[in-house]
């Protein structure tokens, strides 16, 4: 039975790690989604095949889990998907973390001479990675929900404060990894806790997509930590591919704004912000009969989605719209900021649901490329990703972030649901610029206005 368990769990990792090279082509995404889950199907049942479980706290536990899954699928909305991302990524540290005590606890009191080492360092660096990440997550869920100021949280010394934290687990860690010491642990999770709260609070504004996708390698890491406490071959797989493209695409998003992942940890983004900056000149409104005038001449759109667009519901309004200036005779494109949205991949996700053809979407870099040849382009409730300040405000959070240039559009439409600033906090200089048109509003009910201009 052993060697069977063993033989699944490669089969498992093998799909896997075939799943997730699936899912970076639009083409084969959702198979190698349904590969993965194949995969952990044979985990899942191979390993509820080892003697000595309980099999009534298992059902009774994925009972409670489903119930509460279909519920949460039911209710969250497009909007909610960052807050329901954060809060999965916490419970995946969460659960890292009891398994960690857990073990501890089966063991009891207990010497440390009796305990392996390796064991013990992996106990405790299941419930450090664990601990932080499920209060870290529960701060962010917080933060992208609006249950709290989406802004940072600092205070005087703060960052020292979280060294000494550090420090100090650390040393407790090795304590009870010397001394099996069932205070030590105890205090090792309190302060994994503790830690996790204080980590997120100075991040937010537009450091969030990225906070989220560093939890969730975390959470694959703690995973991972947590396999070695069991030894359990899959999980300790499964984790490590969580965490390693958790940590890439963190990598990746930093680049995208020209950061590093020090900077958006450690950088308090959003603590000030651009909330008294001064910008020349006023916003120009336009009325959608007008807009529509322009955009039937056009040859050439490109929509530039952003949370406005996810917050209004307004996905399917812009493929019809975007299909209706097709249809017109305009080239028609969407262009996607790494960093767009409350979390990785926010706009194509809500473009994929949409039915947005795969081709029409485009990185920034490419639609950069062409931006002074476009006529018009529709920014629907982004903000930062388009602010020009990136480029020409040293003195702006953002300056030095690679944006969307869409200010080089021959006509730009903002659709904004009112003149203040983003999440953020930072004035958009597009919004000020003589090729720039407001046009203020819903933006659901704006995209079906130029839809029914269209349409007569």
């Amino acid at each position: 039975m052993e060697y069977l368990i063993n033989i699944s769990y490669i089969v498992a990792s093998v799909l896997f790690i075939f799943g997730i090279k699936m899912l970076s082509s639009a083409d084969t995404a959702r198979k190698g989604n349904a590969l993965s889950a194949v995969g952990m199907l044979i985990a899942v049942v191979v390993t509820l095949l080892e003697s000595g479980l309980s099999y009534g706290t298992i059902i009774a536990g994925l009972l409670i889990g489903s119930a509460i899954g279909v519920v949460a699928a039911k209710r969250v909305q497009m909007t909610g998907m960052p807050e329901l991302v954060a809060l999965f990524n916490g419970f995946g540290g969460l659960a890292s973390l009891l398994v960690g005590w857990a073990e501890f606890a089966k063991a009891g009191n207990f010497e440390a001479s009796e305990y392996p080492i390796f064991t013990a360092c992996a106990v405790v660096f299941a419930i450090l990675v664990g601990g932080i990440t499920f209060t870290g997550s529960l701060i962010a869920y917080f933060k992208l929900s609006g249950k709290m100021s989406g802004s940072a949280t600092i205070f005087p010394g703060q960052k020292i404060v979280n060294l000494l934290l550090f420090i100090v687990l650390l040393v407790v860690g090795g304590v009870f990894v010397a001394t099996g010491a069932a205070w030590a642990l105890y205090v090792v999770i309190v302060l994994s806790l503790t830690l996790g709260v204080l980590g997120v609070i100075p991040i937010g504004g537009g450091d969030m997509p990225v906070v989220i996708s560093f939890l969730n390698s975390f959470s694959g890491i703690a995973a991972s930590a947590a396999g070695f406490v069991i030894f359990n071959n899959v999980l300790i797989v499964a984790g490590c591919l969580v965490g390693a493209s958790g940590i890439i695409l963190t990598v990746i998003m930093c680049k995208a704004m020209n950061r590093t992942l020090g900077h958006v940890l450690f950088g308090t983004f959003g603590a000030t912000g651009g909330k008294t900056q001064e910008v020349e000149g006023e916003m120009k409104a336009i009325s959608t009969e007008d807009a529509y005038y322009i955009l039937e001449a056009a040859e050439s759109v490109i929509f530039v989605p952003g949370y406005g667009m996810a917050v209004a519901q307004a996905q399917h309004a812009v493929k019809e719209l975007g299909a209706i200036l097709e249809a017109n005779g305009a080239e028609v494109r969407y262009a996607i900021h790494p960093v767009a949205g409350r979390m990785p991949g926010h706009m194509n996700v809500l473009l994929a649901e949409a039915d947005v053809p795969y081709e029409q979407l485009c990185e920034m870099d490419d639609v950069n490329a062409i931006m002074e040849s476009v006529d018009v382009a529709i920014v629907i409730g982004a903000n930062d990703v388009v602010n020009p300040a990136a480029g020409d405000d040293e003195s702006s959070p953002i300056y030095g972030m690679p944006i969307i240039n869409v200010y080089q559009a021959k006509t730009v439409f903002a659709l904004k649901r009112g003149q203040g600033a983003g999440f953020s906090g930072l004035v958009n200089t597009l919004f000020f610029r003589e090729n720039t048109r407001m046009i203020y509003g819903d933006a659901k009910a704006t995209m079906n206005a130029l839809v029914g201009q269209f349409k007569g």
